[in-house]
């Protein structure tokens, strides 16, 4: 071994003794990590009992996607001669995967809070085959959402490139299941379900809001649409759009839960990018049109234009020229 190789190695066993002493403090640092588990200030769920997981939701989604568009998103032929079996074993497989993670989320709800016996098990099944049976319905109304997409937008080519690519239709698809879910008084999963969807698509969509047949969110990045918000049929949005709720108190969790604070959208209304639409007693009337970037916080009657007025545009030449401008 020449003389470099010598400092070579010596400089590796210096590191290693610096690397070991970092090491050394893993168990003392581990032990103030695990004793945090039990702070009751911070929040952690270490239980025998599971709660519910978010990749099995997301699975959940996966083959729901397989069933309420079948042939879309199967990983494997369908065909004529084994639709019945796949869409069989898909039921079943989901029923399996829906009753455990909807039993898990009761059961987390009656340790939690202390609640009298529910029966969980048995209403975790009796949930999702209330959910499953829901299907053909939630087919159906999907179905008007697409040809909706489709008939008010001249870019899309098809309706199969509106099914696999609009992110607007990923989001609506998976609100009208979690909407089931909410209305079936499910804990947890609902909102599992829609926030998944949000970080996916930046589509915020409550699984409390009630939303009609043939509705649009087109391109839909920034949308937000409350809990409380009621939407009619055949209403488009555009992105940026915001159905919420007017600036609430501190306190406003216990005071306004489970009352109305989002806006009512009727029938055939257009709402254009950036438009806020704020309060439980606002409604937009029946086959209005809200304009970009507004701001309202009041009723509007039915057969209503609302945008602003033109702005001011103002022209300057770049420096180094003669400056003059022209509006």
């Amino acid at each position: 071994m020449n003389e470099s190789d010598s400092e070579k190695q010596a400089v590796c066993r210096v590191e290693e003794k610096i690397s070991a002493g970092h090491r050394a403090r893993i168990p003392e640092i581990a032990e103030s990590v695990i004793q945090g588990c039990t702070d009751e200030e911070c929040f952690a769920h270490v239980e025998t009992e599971p709660i519910p997981s978010e990749g099995n939701v997301v699975e959940i989604i996966r083959k729901l996607r397989e069933i309420l568009f079948p042939g879309f998103f199967a990983q494997e032929k369908i065909d004529p001669f084994n639709l019945k079996y796949h869409m069989g074993q898909l039921v079943s497989d989901l029923f399996d995967m829906f009753s455990t993670q909807i039993t898990h989320a009761i059961r987390h709800e009656c340790f939690r809070y202390d609640q009298p016996c529910s029966e969980c098990g048995e209403r975790g099944q009796q949930m999702a085959l209330s959910a499953l049976a829901a299907i053909p319905e939630i087919r159906k109304i999907l179905a008007t959402d697409v040809r909706a997409c489709y008939d008010g937008d001249p870019a899309a080519k098809s309706y199969d490139e509106i099914i696999f690519s609009y992110p607007g239709i990923f989001a609506v698809t998976v609100y009208r299941v979690a909407h089931r879910l909410f209305e079936l008084q499910v804990p947890l999963l609902p909102r599992i379900m829609t926030e998944h969807a949000h970080s996916l698509t930046g589509i915020d969509i409550h699984p409390g809001a009630r939303i009609g047949e043939s509705f649009v969110i087109d391109h839909g990045t920034g949308v937000v649409i409350g809990e409380t918000a009621e939407i009619g049929r055949r209403v488009r949005i555009y992105q940026g759009v915001t159905l919420g709720a007017l600036s609430l108190p501190r306190d406003a969790g216990e005071q306004l839960r489970g009352k109305k604070r989002h806006p009512t959208i009727e029938d055939d209304v257009i709402i254009y990018s950036g438009a806020t639409i704020l309060g439980g007693e606002t409604v937009i009337g029946a086959r209005s049109v809200i304009g970009g970037n507004v701001w309202i916080t009041e009723s509007v009657p039915p057969d209503t234009q609302v945008i602003l007025e033109r702005p001011k545009l103002v022209y300057r030449q770049s420096r180094g020229n003669s400056g003059r401008s022209r509006s």
